[in-house]
């Protein structure tokens, strides 16, 4: 096992600001949790823009950082990936929380806890794999915790064709479909955003073995 601190100037900085960013990225979705289980109250979207906020400081931390300090083997442009593909993430989340204060009353009823599962667990994965880079170059660890995140959204993209099909049945007001399948397609692109961060990772562990 190498161990990638060689690789960055100092020793524990980088990894701090990386977990940071990540569990800033988890902190969103807790946030989304909250606010699927009170869809039937004002929306408050000061949760989603804060954990954005902080994340946003973090990543150009990293951004400043990369640019600033001496870094050997490991390329910039893989850090600086890598924190861009995480900030995505409650930058996403935030905007299903803004979908959803435009059009209240058509979520009022509606269940997305099945999808809502899904992301949190890709936020999951996502922690530790970023917590991978601070042990060192473990392709078996990368790849378990990679594949796992594979698993979520291949289970998530089944679940999201069972709510099309539900959707498309010709049952609901034409425009709650809409805004529904806009919805829907958030939280799917909240999955994909940690299916990209888990590429990142693997490219650089790869690179780096």
């Amino acid at each position: 096992m190498f161990s990638l601190q060689k690789f960055l100037g100092k020793e524990d900085f980088f990894f701090g600001l990386l977990e940071a960013s990540a569990l800033e990225a988890h902190n969103s979705v807790q946030s989304l949790i909250k606010l699927s289980h009170s869809l039937d109250q004002p929306v408050e979207l000061e949760a989603f823009a804060r954990a954005r906020r902080k994340d946003k400081e973090i990543t150009n931390q990293i951004r400043n950082a990369v640019y600033t300090t001496f870094i050997t083997a490991l390329e910039r442009e893989d850090i600086d990936a890598l924190a861009l593909a995480i900030y995505r993430i409650p930058k996403t989340v935030e905007k299903f929380g803004e979908r959803i204060l435009l059009v209240p009353q058509h979520v009022r009823g509606v269940d997305f806890s099945g999808q809502i599962q899904f992301v949190e667990k890709a936020t999951e994965c996502l922690i530790n794999l970023v917590k991978c880079l601070r042990s060192g170059i473990d392709l078996e660890e990368v790849k378990k915790w990679n594949d796992r995140l594979q698993q979520v959204e291949g289970d998530a993209d089944k679940a999201i064709m069972e709510l099309y099909r539900d959707l498309f049945s010709g049952k609901h007001d034409p425009l709650k479909v809409i805004v529904l399948k806009d919805l829907y397609e958030l939280l799917e692109k909240v999955i994909d955003r940690c299916r990209d961060v888990g590429n990142v990772i693997s490219q650089i562990v790869l690179k780096n073995s």
